[in-house]
C-alpha cells in the first residue's frame, strides 16, 4: 500500500505503506515515482535525522535486492482472445481504479476479484487478469485512493465504512458478464488482506485465494526481530501506521489494527480459502498464515495453506518455479470452486 502526496512542484512521490515489504525488496517496486526520505506534511520528531526510507532500502538491500516482476510467469501481451478495459469510479471519498480483461463470449462467466500486493497498483496486476482471463475468467484488479485535502491519495486504510469493502465487488458483480454466483477474491500481500476482509463482509464470495498476508497485526508488531535496523524500521512503520490511523490513542490504535486484521474476522470468512505462503517470508512470517488456518479449520470452514519451501515475500514475482508451481494451485482451486 503506498500514500501519495505532492511534493512542491506539483509531482507525485510515493512512501510504501507496507514498508515490511521492503525488508525483503529493497525500495520494492522500480515505481516510477520518486521514494523520498518524508511524507509531506508528517513530522517525525523520534528520528529526526535518519531518512527512513533510506533506511528502509539498506536493511531491505542486506535481505533482497531483486524487484518483483508481475510478469515473470504471466503474459507479457494480451492473450488472443482476451478483451481489456480500464475504469476509474468515485464514490464520495473514495476513488477506485479498475483494470479489466475478459474472455471473448457471451459469458456468463466466473468472476475474480484481484487486489495488489502493497506498492503495487491495479494496472501492475495485467498479467495476472490476462492469465485468468484466458482460464475463462472475467478478472477485475483494484486499488483505491481516498479524498484527503482535496485530493485523492493512496493510504493505509482506504475503507472506512462497511459499503465501502465491498465497493469493487459490486462493480464486478454487476457486470452483464459476470456470473454472480461464481465470484472470488484473489490477493497478493495487502491485496491477500484485503481479500480475506472483504470475503468476512461478502458471503456471495466462493472462494478466495490469499498470498503471503499479515493476518494479525497485533501480532506482527510483536514478532521478536534480532537486529536493531529491523527493531528500529518496525518502530517507525508502527509510528507510521498510527498516523496513518487518525487513531487518537493508543487503544484505539490497537482496536484499529484488529479491526484490519482477518483473523479476528474468521468466524465470519464463509468462503472456501486457500492460503500461500512462502517459509523464508522475512516481511510476513509463514506463521501469520498458519494461525489463521488453523483458527479457520477450527471452526469447520474449508481451508488449505499451501507452504512453499524457499519462499520469501512476493515470491510468486521474484522466484519462477515457485511462482508457477503457486499458480498452479490457485488455478486449481478457483476451477474447483467456481464450477458451474
Amino acid at each position: 500500500m503506498i500514500v501519495v502526496t505532492p511534493d512542491e512542484a506539483g509531482t507525485e512521490r510515493a512512501g510504501d505503506l507496507a514498508m515490511a515489504e521492503l525488508l525483503e525488496l529493497g525500495l520494492g517496486e522500480s515505481h516510477d515515482t520518486v521514494y523520498t526520505a518524508s511524507v509531506k506534511g508528517c513530522a517525525m520528531p523520534l528520528y529526526p535525522t535518519i531518512h527512513w526510507l533510506s533506511l528502509l532500502l539498506v536493511t531491505g538491500g542486506l535481505l533482497s535486492c531483486q524487484s518483483p516482476d508481475h510478469h515473470l510467469i504471466h503474459p507479457t501481451a494480451i492473450p488472443p482472445q482476451v478483451c481489456t478495459g480500464t475504469e476509474i469510479i468515485t464514490t464520495g471519498p473514495l476513488r477506485i481504479r479498475l483494470e479489466w480483461a475478459q474472455p471473448v463470449g457471451p459469458g456468463p462467466f466466473p468472476a475474480v476479484l484481484v487486489h495488489p500486493d502493497g506498492g503495487s497498483t491495479a494496472h501492475k496486476m495485467r498479467g495476472v487478469l490476462w492469465d485468468l482471463a484466458s482460464h475463462g475468467y472475467l478478472a477485475l484488479a483494484a486499488d483505491y485512493q481516498r479524498l484527503s485535502a482535496g485530493k485523492y491519495r493512496r493510504t493505509l486504510f482506504p475503507w472506512r465504512d462497511a459499503s465501502e469493502v465491498t465497493a469493487a465487488l459490486a462493480v464486478l458483480r454487476m457486470h452483464p458478464l459476470a456470473d454472480p454466483n461464481r465470484l472470488a477474491a484473489l490477493g497478493f500481500s495487502q491485496g491477500g488482506i484485503f481479500s480475506l476482509l472483504m470475503a468476512a463482509q461478502a458471503p456471495e464470495i466462493k472462494a478466495v485465494v490469499a498470498y503471503y498476508p499479515v493476518t494479525d497485526f497485533l501480532q506482527w508488531f510483536a514478532y521478536p526481530r534480532p537486529h536493531l535496523l529491523q527493531r528500529l524500521v518496525f518502530r517507525m512503520i508502527r509510528w507510521y501506521f498510527r498516523q496513518q490511523s487518525g487513531a487518537r490513542n493508543e487503544l484505539e490504535f490497537q482496536e484499529i489494527l484488529r479491526e484490519a486484521s482477518p483473523l479476528y474476522k474468521a468466524e465470519r470468512i464463509m468462503a472456501p480459502v486457500l492460503l500461500i505462503h512462502g517459509d523464508r517470508d522475512g516481511a510476513a512470517p509463514v506463521e501469520e498464515s498458519r494461525r489463521l488456518a488453523m483458527r479457520l479449520a477450527g471452526l469447520g470452514r474449508e481451508v488449505d495453506l499451501v507452504v512453499m519451501e524457499g519462499g520469501r515475500h512476493v515470491f510468486n514475482f521474484k522466484q519462477p518455479e515457485l511462482a508457477a508451481r503457486a499458480w498452479q494451485a490457485t488455478l486449481q482451486w478457483l476451477a474447483r470452486h467456481l464450477a458451474p
